[in-house]
């Protein structure tokens, strides 16, 4: 291990590793339905579809029920990309939801999905290729990985348990830490001291650029995962943000090294 190659490896969940979009449209559509109580129970065909292309808008997952409403409510689909921080208040008033109370539904009913049908539930998930293999070795190195997420921690843990990646709960830091993501990182640097090497992968461009203003998190090196729940948009605008760099599953499978090429 060199001295340019990190000894923390930071990864995001969603969006990084596993690649859950279709159970995330289920269960904001069940959300929706508590909420909403639509006459029709069954989304139209077309809906998903939406879903799928606006979901890098949203920040953390009570907000995806939302995102259905603002769909049905006639909002493009380029509207909620470039405002959706604007129209999630206004939704949010107009219908006199509480955040707590719309993530405490989705949780509840998530919940009870996975109690009543946990084959059906996990076979709406994926694993990005080589994803878990890259763990297994990556875990038999030097590096300690860390899984910093909006997820819920237990629901990383068994996600992982059943994709047979063993990791120690202590080293998945998920919703229930309500902390940023940069003050997460911060305190893995706290903690490693002068000789911390924090490399960080996620797929949310806004938290990266959130991890960049921080000065004191100048040497950690910022990736943002191309597979994940990004626009092209972004992904362009990655030259424009030195030092976050461009990271494709490929890289990630390689060597470190070729991760800076």
């Amino acid at each position: 291990m060199t001295n340019n190659f990190p000894n923390i490896l930071a990864l995001d969940f969603d969006g990084v590793i596993c690649d859950g979009m279709i159970e995330y449209f289920q269960t904001a559509w069940r959300t929706y339905c508590q909420i909403w109580k639509p006459t029709q129970t069954v989304p139209d065909s077309n809906l998903a579809a939406s879903f799928y292309r606006v979901r890098p808008a949203i920040e953390t997952g009570w907000e995806m029920p939302l995102l259905i409403r603002a769909l049905l409510s006639g909002i493009t689909e380029e509207q909620i990309l470039l405002e959706w921080s604007n129209i999630v208040p206004k939704l949010m008033t107009e219908n006199g939801l509480k955040a707590a109370e719309v993530g405490a539904m989705l949780d509840g009913l998530r919940d009870n999905w996975i109690a009543e049908d946990l084959a059906g539930w996990l076979s709406l998930h994926r694993f990005y290729p080589g994803v878990t293999e890259s763990l297994h070795k990556l875990q038999e190195s030097l590096v300690k990985v860390a899984i910093v997420t909006t997820k819920e921690g237990r629901f990383v843990r068994g996600l992982l348990q059943l994709a047979g990646v063993q990791m120690p709960s202590e080293l998945i830091f998920g919703k229930e830490y309500n902390k940023p993501k940069h003050q997460i990182l911060r305190e893995f640097m706290t903690a490693a001291g002068n000789d911390s090497r924090i490399w960080f992968v996620e797929d949310r461009l806004k938290t990266l650029l959130s991890v960049k203003q921080q000065p004191d998190l100048s040497a950690v090196r910022l990736f943002l995962a191309d597979w994940g729940y990004n626009t092209l948009a972004e992904r362009e605008s990655v030259a424009e943000n030195p030092p976050i760099q461009l990271l494709s599953l490929s890289q990630f499978a390689a060597d470190f090294a070729d991760w800076l090429s």
